[in-house]
């Protein structure tokens, strides 16, 4: 059957349509997406205003149209932290409701973090052993820890790159001392996590998904996108230590520049770049794989784990 995945993320709205049935990989035929950086758009009561809501709106009804268009079947709609977090989450969804006749689910970090998990782990398959999973979003950052498909510890954090970039850091370029804020705050947050993942053991692979992680990666010298999906991708701790205070004075307009970095995402770089250097230090992570799959892949994922699977025809008796 063709799904759509709706996410609504704190950066984006993304639908992507995927041909899929039990037992096999989705295959992607569709994306559709538009950047709202809802993260950035919260007032100071911690409210999506009016101008938020109402490009939510239109976006999400383009999306369905685009869903339409492309025959889904069904659509998996999704809200992750600027929605979940918003302090008027309530009335956005039931405008949304209202208005495009879509209920979204509001996933919970800990969601997030499972879903993203599961997503990995399918990818990377049972030889990738015990798996780190480290995801930096627009409004949080998951990690999750495990063996199996479900982790055994999972967080979401509050620091997704444009959450941060928005509270922290809003000069062009960035204050140093306001940059060196960032970090401590970073680190410090982090660290209360650290010893819930530590105990379980050290990980046999570790594994960044997201934009961020991928941009980074990029930067750094990884193979392009228009390489394929197949292409190992790594990010070392040496490389991104590197990076980061090439980052931090550079605007926004230079870093829309660098091979692999949007212009829309480029003001919010250095904040994910500082949070991905935090996590794989304070981890003692010294390289990690790009794992193209994440929480969408993770939303089709589950649903394909619940569906029947067609009876296959018996033969007629001789």
């Amino acid at each position: 059957m063709r799904l759509g995945v709706l996410d609504v993320g704190s950066n984006t709205v993304h639908l992507l349509v995927v041909d899929a049935h039990p037992g096999a990989r989705p295959l992607p035929a569709h994306s559709h997406k538009a950047e709202l950086r809802l993260a950035e758009l919260l007032d100071g009561d911690g409210a999506i205003g009016p101008d938020g809501v109402d490009r939510l709106v239109a976006t999400i009804t383009d999306a369905l149209q685009a869903a339409e268009d492309k025959g889904c079947e069904d659509v998996l709609p999704f809200a992750t932290s600027a929605v979940r977090e918003a302090s008027n989450a309530d009335q956005v969804m039931a405008r949304v409701r209202d208005e495009t006749g879509i209920d979204l689910a509001v996933l919970s970090g800990a969601e997030e973090a499972r879903l993203t998990f599961l997503a990995a782990r399918r990818w990377f398959g049972w030889s990738a052993g015990r798996l780190l999973v480290l995801d930096i979003g627009g409004g949080s950052l998951e990690i999750a820890y495990g063996m199996d498909e479900e982790p055994d510890a999972a967080v979401s954090l509050p620091l997704g790159a444009g959450r941060l970039t928005a509270g922290w850091l809003p000069g062009d370029p960035p204050d140093p001392a306001e940059a060196k804020a960032l970090r401590r705050h970073v680190r410090a947050r982090i660290a209360r996590s650290v010893g819930e993942f530590t105990r379980l053991g050290r990980p046999d692979h570790v594994v960044g998904t997201s934009k961020t992680f991928k941009q980074l990666a990029r930067i750094a010298g990884a193979a392009r996108s228009t390489d394929g999906l197949y292409v190992q991708r790594v990010l070392t701790r040496k490389a991104l230590e590197e990076w980061v205070p090439k980052l931090a004075a550079m605007t926004a307009e230079q870093r829309g520049t660098l091979p692999g970095v949007s212009e829309g995402r480029a003001a919010q770089l250095l904040a994910g770049a500082l949070v991905a250097e935090g996590a794989m230090d304070l981890f003692g992570v010294e390289e990690l794989e790009i794992c193209p799959w994440a929480l969408r892949e993770g939303v089709i994922l589950r649903r394909l784990d619940h569906m029947p699977t067609e009876p296959t025809e018996q033969a007629a008796p001789s």
